[in-house]
């Protein structure tokens, strides 16, 4: 599949994987950035992408960047439908509690994966199929 990528500044850097075979593609800062500790940045990548219909785009965040630096996504993982045809920006939250995160044009903060999708329309129901799990919610498994 190809995965059709408009730069939309000079500083944009096409998204590839790091390694053969790697499921998401780098995304990259365009613009410089710091992300003082506890605060929250929109990232933008200076990049539009048009996503194939039956398909979308997860932006997920970077384990090396999380361990490292403690970033994370605020909104991980953030949604691209395959009808958006805007800038990718990336929500970057600094989990650090005495560090600045320091972004440089280039530099890569997510990943993105494309997955297919089945569409899904919701309706009313009096009652619900019986399952082992049942109401059991977080941590009911007792593991």
């Amino acid at each position: 599949m190809e995965l059709k990528v408009q730069l939309l500044s000079d500083s944009a850097v096409l998204p590839t994987r790091a390694h053969e075979g790697d499921a998401g593609l780098d995304l990259c800062a365009s613009e410089a950035a710091h992300i003082g500790p506890g605060e929250r940045w929109q990232v933008p990548t200076g990049i539009a992408v048009e996503i194939p219909e039956g398909h979308a785009g997860l932006v997920l965040p970077r384990s090396g960047l999380a361990r490292r630096h403690g970033i994370s996504l605020v909104n991980a993982p953030g949604l691209i439908d395959s009808g958006y045809r805007g800038e990718v920006k990336v929500l970057l939250l600094n989990n650090d509690p005495a560090e600045v995160f320091r972004i440089q044009p280039g530099d890569r903060i997510a990943q993105l994966l494309i997955t297919p999708f089945v569409t899904a329309d919701a309706v009313e129901a009096e009652t619900l199929s019986a399952s082992d799990r049942g109401e059991g919610g977080f941590g009911s498994t007792g593991r």
